[in-house]
């Protein structure tokens, strides 16, 4: 494995500048997200746990000093620093899998080298690698993706063999007959003999309890098949996390938070996801809280059916001056939504794909206390469920120290022909920066489902139905009752979502209105020409960069953004004439692609509407057939772009990993400490974690 490229996500400016009573708000959140760390490393793999236990423990066994460790071992010290970059790679992707690409990676240590490590300090070291040793080396399985000889998922333990669409699809059945929300369970399967199957929804909580699952329209047992809900999974993790939330809601800033804590406890205890749903309507109304927080089962992207999420645990603290931009965005975004191509701008209705009125989401820029998830992005749009989103609202969060990264970043950068090397460098932290920003407020903040909500209750006229912009001919399809965005799209659910917010920001870029709004005109060092070109030039090279993350033994993506990046460059690719070329000579492994700067305006921006429009219409018609045939088509990997993928994964950037702060307690005073941007800061910042104490 490749040595990550390390960060710092500084953040002990802003948590200085917060209240007594903040400070401790912010801290009691910052342990309840941490202690949801041992969900996600059961959500990865079953070694997960036991691998974050032996790294822990060898941190231990020698206080820190590793140099003293290898000498110990009588190993080089070089030898160690292996070891080092992959615990540090461990802990910042929460598990043994990246968390952007979910390919498997293992240490670059031997594994005689690093069983001397093991035994040679301590026997609770020696003891956890004797437990984990072969998993942790173990190739395959290569990738998490639908239980198979090359892939696996923890999300569906017990579930190889070729009747798992069938298997699966009999369980959502029931679950949605039942009105049981996916986002927290896991499905374990159970053989008791060739005739008898048992099929055990897991349910996260705390209360633990178990039932068979009756339905009055299918049978509790089918063909020898009995379907059962068990409560209690992850129960002493939540627990954990619970304890800390009681802890926290001594220092509540207003009545939201008050309401929104108690109403998450309560989910966690319970397992009822209605009641989560209901925390996070709160949490969409609580306006600019001087802590923000996030916390639940969030995003599906690594379910291999894009319905069950992983655990997620966010706090974060506003920054006043960057905010300010966001929120003025945010009072005039109604416009820029008026200037998508499924909007008549000039008709005074948004027509039949749009919601007539775009509420102003809470849009701010924090910088990140704690960010527990197998991957910290730059931004999110949340909540995830598109009831709450279309009747409620949604929060935009920036995340401004890591967003710094990024100007640090190479990210495909020898793609870029030599001459423009030192300009795009220059930009593209720029770019991506507004990118990142309008993908999450009218990206994802966009569009109206035309749904069935109760048999007979439509919010579109099913005797006259709008027409579709792609046929030309009334609708046919939309949601029915209790459908969902993800229960109909499943597996292309995140990657379409994604790839549309992507074709919405980078369709909106070269609005001058957008540009100025940032300060970019053209008195400027960098002019809005410099972010438009900047911005065609990264489609370019992400698209190809997504690459990175297609596995050709499997035929599978692992990460929706890559795929999504890909899908839109072939896109342009095919859609445009000359407005892309790229140049690939194998045999000095050299990949370069070039952007026609003329063409972007005339070509580029017409291009990616007309695929934004497909997918958007797409999306609200919940045409997944229509969907699928599209975006399947658009994200084959074909010879020529496994030919580019030797050359990108030749060269591939160095995978990233961030350096988080912790807060303790000194009396009624919260200290913080932040730790050096290296493997060993990365370590020793979770070895003081404190995952394994009782809460304090």
């Amino acid at each position: 494995m490749v040595a990550p490229q390390i960060f710092q996500l500084s953040v002990a400016r802003a948590f200085d500048g917060l209240s007594p009573h903040q400070k401790l708000y912010a801290h009691y959140m910052a342990k309840a997200a941490w202690s949801g760390s041992r969900i996600i490393f059961r959500q990865v793999s079953p070694e997960a746990n036991g691998i974050f236990d032996f790294i822990i423990a060898l941190y231990h066994s020698c206080d820190g000093d590793w140099e003293h460790l290898a000498s110990r071992a009588n190993l080089d010290f070089q030898d160690v620093q292996l070891f080092l970059d992959y615990a540090a790679a461990f802990l910042s992707n929460m598990g043994n899998y990246y968390g952007s690409g979910d390919q498997k990676f293992i240490p670059d240590i031997s594994k005689a080298k690093l069983a001397r490590l093991a035994t040679c300090t301590s026997p609770n070291a020696a003891a956890r690698w004797d437990q984990i040793q072969d998993a942790m080396f173990q190739i395959p399985p290569l990738s998490l993706g639908l239980p198979a000889q090359l892939t696996q998922s923890t999300y569906y333990p017990g579930n190889e063999g070729p009747s798992f669409h069938e298997d699966t699809a009999l369980v959502a059945e029931v679950m949605n007959e039942l009105s049981v929300l996916p986002e927290n369970t896991r499905l374990e399967k159970r053989v008791l003999s060739s005739e008898e199957e048992v099929f055990d929804i897991l349910q996260a909580s705390v209360r633990e309890g178990e039932s068979v699952c009756h339905t009055a329209n299918s049978s509790t047992i089918r063909s020898g098949k009995t379907v059962r809900l068990v409560n209690g999974d992850h129960k002493d993790e939540l627990a954990r996390i619970n304890a800390y939330l009681e802890k926290a809601f001594d220092y509540v800033s207003n009545s939201p938070q008050h309401d929104m804590i108690r109403k998450l406890q309560d989910s966690f205890l319970t397992g009822n996801l209605e009641t989560y749903k209901d925390s996070q309507r709160i949490w969409v109304n609580d306006k600019e809280p001087p802590v923000e927080t996030v916390m639940g089962f969030i995003e599906p992207y690594r379910d291999p059916l894009g319905i069950r999420s992983e655990f997620e645990g966010i706090v974060g603290i506003p920054d006043p001056d960057e905010t300010r931009v966001l929120k003025q965005l945010s009072n005039v975004a109604e416009r820029f939504v008026c200037r998508l191509p499924w909007v008549d701008g000039e008709s005074g209705s948004k027509g039949a794909f749009e919601k007539e009125v775009f509420e102003a989401p809470d849009f701010s820029s924090v910088q990140s206390l704690a960010y527990c998830s197998s991957i910290v992005f730059p931004g999110i749009n949340l909540p995830n469920y598109n009831d709450i989103r279309q009747e409620t609202g949604y929060k935009n969060i920036i995340f401004s120290n890591r967003m710094v990264a990024e100007s640090h970043r190479a990210r495909g950068l020898h793609m870029v022909d030599e001459s423009e090397q030192a300009t795009f460098k220059k930009h593209r932290s720029h770019a991506y920066y507004i990118w990142v920003v309008l993908h999450e407020i009218l990206g994802h903040g966009t569009g109206r489902f035309l749904s069935e909500s109760e048999p007979g209750n439509f919010n579109f006229n099913p005797d006259n139905p709008p027409l579709n912009p792609i046929t030309g001919e009334p609708i046919k399809t939309w949601y029915r009752p209790g459908q969902t965005w993800t229960g109909v799209f499943r597996d292309l659910s995140t990657t379409v979502d994604e790839c549309r917010a992507e074709l919405v920001g980078a369709y909106l870029i070269d609005d001058q209105e957008i540009l100025n709004l940032f300060g970019y005109t053209q008195q400027g060092e960098v002019k809005p020409d410099d972010i438009i070109y900047n911005m065609y030039l990264q489609l370019g090279t992400d698209g190809l960069r997504g690459l990175e993350n297609y596995d050709p033994a499997t035929k599978k993506w692992g990460q929706a953004h890559s795929r999504a990046h890909y899908a839109i460059l072939r896109h342009l690719l095919r859609d445009t004439k000359d407005l892309y070329t790229i140049f690939c000579d194998p045999q000095a492994g050299k990949l370069t692609v070039k952007v026609d700067r003329t063409r972007v305006i005339q070509q580029g921006k017409p291009s990616l509407g007309r695929m934004l429009l497909k997918l958007h219409v797409y999306r609200c018609t919940a045409d997944s057939n229509g969907c699928r045939e599209f975006y399947e088509d658009l994200s084959t990997v074909d010879d020529d772009a496994l030919g580019w993928r030797n050359i990108i994964i030749a060269k591939k950037d160095p995978p990233v990993a961030f350096s988080h702060a912790n807060t303790h307690l000194d009396g009624d005073t919260v200290n913080i400490r932040e730790y050096e941007p290296t493997a060993k800061g990365i370590i020793q910042s979770w070895a003081e974690r404190g995952i394994d104490l009782d809460v304090a």
